[in-house]
């Protein structure tokens, strides 16, 4: 039987993980979250093998539930909100910075052998590389991306000098069931509420990767099964989709035909947003993970389980 934390298990990614790791009922999973933005309703909090702890992580680490002999720590747990940065500089420091590195400190107080923490395709900035490899230069053009990258750097780190295993996954957007913020969600609330018109942060030729959560949970689960210190891989797709045709797939699942897009009119949405977004996810491949689900086919599971919860999601 394995021990399993998971910061910020009760949010999107995090309960979908939870779900999985429940499965083989060989692990023991603790859930820390703070509910800001995860919801109860996400657990399966009746399972015997499922331990939930409402706890901030902003706290003093010492404080937080003793799980001695960790095999395996998530850290999921963060201020995902990329454009939240511009108004408010400390909030991405704080939750992505001070946080991280007190998981750190509880990873080694009870002798996690492997540590896993969720990084951002938002450290590369605007690479000059398409797809972008794990070894293009980091260029900083968001508090957000910031953030992260001093998440990896504290993790990579304590790897060393507390002799636990880590991986850092970078990630795209990740969309499907579960999904509760994002584009796909703004845009599919803004259509709901008024189907004539739907605003476009930018000129909606931004491209994105997007990834199918039970893709991605797979790959942070499969590979993490390596030898090194610390292993970085991206998590992406090999598609990419601009925005117009993101927006077009919603109208055509909602049956709009005479939506009219309005543009902001910058290349990028937001101070930090990155037109193109493409990660390299070779190395992934070549550690035998790969994305079964297609961008176009996420979309929909996403639009599935939004139109399915829709009480949930307008209170």
């Amino acid at each position: 039987m394995q021990n399993i934390l998971v910061t910020g298990g009760a949010g999107f990614i995090g309960s979908n993980l939870v779900s999985e790791l429940l499965k083989n009922n060989q692990n023991r999973v603790y859930v820390f979250d703070n509910l800001s933005t995860g919801r109860l309703e996400n657990l399966e909090l009746k399972n015997p093998l499922l331990f939930f702890f409402n706890i901030d992580l902003l706290s003093n680490y010492e404080d937080w539930p003793v799980i001695s002999n960790l095999n395996y720590l998530y850290h999921l747990s963060a201020n995902a909100d990329v454009r939240g940065g511009v108004q408010d500089r400390e909030i991405d420091f704080k939750q992505n910075v001070i946080v991280t590195k007190s998981v750190c400190d509880y990873a080694k107080t009870n002798n996690c052998k492997h540590l896993v923490f969720a990084s951002s395709a938002t450290v590369y900035g605007e690479p000059d590389i398409f797809p972008t490899p794990e070894s293009s230069f980091l260029r900083q053009t968001s508090i957000y991306g910031a953030s992260k990258l001093a998440g990896e750097a504290f993790v990579q780190a304590y790897s060393e000098y507390a002799d636990f295993k880590s991986s850092i996954f970078r990630f795209v957007s990740w969309i499907g069931v579960g999904y509760s913020h994002g584009v796909i969600y703004d845009f599919y609330k803004k259509l709901v509420r008024n189907p004539k018109e739907l605003e476009i942060l930018g000129d909606g030729n931004q491209s994105k990767s997007f990834l199918d959560v039970q893709d991605g949970v797979r790959g942070i689960i499969d590979l993490t099964k390596h030898d090194k210190n610390t292993e970085i891989f991206n998590l992406g797709h090999t598609e990419v989709m601009n925005i117009n045709q993101l927006a077009k797939i919603i109208c055509n699942y909602l049956k709009l035909n005479n939506t009219k897009f309005m543009y902001t009119g910058s290349k990028r949405g937001w101070i930090g947003d990155s037109p193109l977004v493409h990660l390299d996810i070779s190395k992934a491949n070549s550690f035998g993970w790969a994305p079964q689900v297609s961008i176009e086919k996420g979309i929909i599971n996403t639009l599935n389980f939004l139109t399915a919860n829709k009480e949930n999601i307008y209170r």
